[in-house]
């Protein structure tokens, strides 16, 4: 089972959701970064559990330890192990599945596959492994504000059917975002968002959403021009998040109902670098990142696990009903922003090493 994402700049995730710890390993971080566990803490706050009632009741504080690669403040260069120990599990929640597949879960896949699953919380396929990426990610968001002023914004863009109106990412910061339980820093959108959510949870259902990556301050020339494209590899990094369905980067699919006079960036030079006038392709072309604003949006699938009860199938082929007991998230896309930074940010961090690396 590959837990491991990044080459140079790589992080191996750990644990289950109802396991005795979650966390990661970080390897390939220069030494000399100022890091502490509370540099740490301020991201994994902002996606535990039980913040409101747009989030699940589970009650996690997910307090972090650093167990290795940091002395006396400061990064060693060896690897950086975290550490985050499950204090809220209700494994007997789960009894039920230990025969039966969930509808929209990774139950049955995992069977098929290994032959054998932990249906308690559905293991690595929860949630709560993103812990690690978020532990490694607050580094590597750390290391690219440091050498090169980068800064990542995420924000939910659009619950059910309620759509944030067109946000002015010039004057955007984090306190608009992080004022707003739903994460959208639009007022009147948020608290339409907000109901939607509401009533998802109400009808014991749940409702999808869509997200929003703001990167700016990119340094330019990052990326492959082949495989490893930057685009490619935020593709693989934001779908390999639990729930995300759909990626786009610029201005994504709009781009095929465009003609290439519409599309095409017009470029300037002004005066100390290259510009281009608009940001249709999102800050990327060719794969290799032009020094403008990279900009994503991702879709999130509604959360698989709801109340009510549906039609499935058990492990002995027996046909039948299951409705979930377990405590989750009416929408996921609320808790998913500082995921989607995260995972930007061991991408951009991993090609700036390499970029480093293959410079004069």
């Amino acid at each position: 089972m590959a837990s491991t994402f990044g080459k140079l700049f790589s992080v191996t995730t750990w644990g289950e959701s109802h396991g005795k710890a979650v966390g990661a390993v970080l390897d390939g971080c220069p030494a000399g970064l100022s890091l502490s566990e509370e540099d740490v803490q301020a991201f994994l706050d902002r996606r535990r559990p039980g913040q409101s009632q747009m989030t699940t009741a589970r009650d996690e504080k997910d307090q972090v330890k650093i167990l290795s690669g940091v002395f006396e403040g400061k990064t060693t260069g060896t690897p950086i192990s975290f550490a985050v120990f499950n204090e809220d599990q209700r494994s007997h929640d789960y009894s039920d599945i230990e025969k039966w597949y969930r509808p929209g879960h990774a139950d049955l896949c995992y069977d098929l596959k290994y032959g054998f699953r932990d249906y308690r919380g559905g293991g690595r396929s929860s949630a709560r492994e993103t812990i690690g990426r978020v532990c490694a990610g607050a580094v590597a968001q750390k290391l690219l504000a440091q050498v090169a002023g980068t800064e990542f914004l995420s924000w939910v863009d659009s619950i059910g059917h309620v759509t944030c109106p067109p946000v002015d990412v010039a004057s955007l910061t984090r306190e608009m975002i992080e004022e707003s339980p739903v994460r959208c820093p639009d007022k009147e959108g948020s608290a339409q968002m907000e109901d939607e959510v509401m009533a998802a949870k109400k009808a014991m259902d749940s409702v999808g959403g869509t997200v929003r990556l703001l990167i700016r301050n990119v340094p330019a020339a990052l990326g492959e021009p082949v495989f490893d494209k930057l685009d490619a590899l935020l593709a693989q990094a934001m779908l390999s998040i639990p729930a995300c369905k759909g990626f786009e980067v610029g201005s994504g699919f709009a781009a095929a109902s465009m003609r290439g006079s519409e599309h095409n960036d017009e470029i300037f030079y002004d005066g100390e670098r290259f510009r281009t006038r608009t940001n249709n392709a999102g800050g990327i072309v060719g794969g290799i990142s032009n020094g403008e604003n990279i900009l994503v949006r991702l879709a999130f699938k509604p959360t698989a696990t709801i109340s009510q009860s549906q039609k499935t199938a058990s492990r002995n082929g027996e046909n039948g009903e299951l409705a979930a007991k377990g405590r989750h998230d009416p929408c996921v896309a609320v808790r998913a922003p500082v995921i989607v930074e995260s995972m930007a940010a061991l991408v951009l961090a991993d090609l700036y090493l390499e970029q480093k690396r293959n410079s004069l």
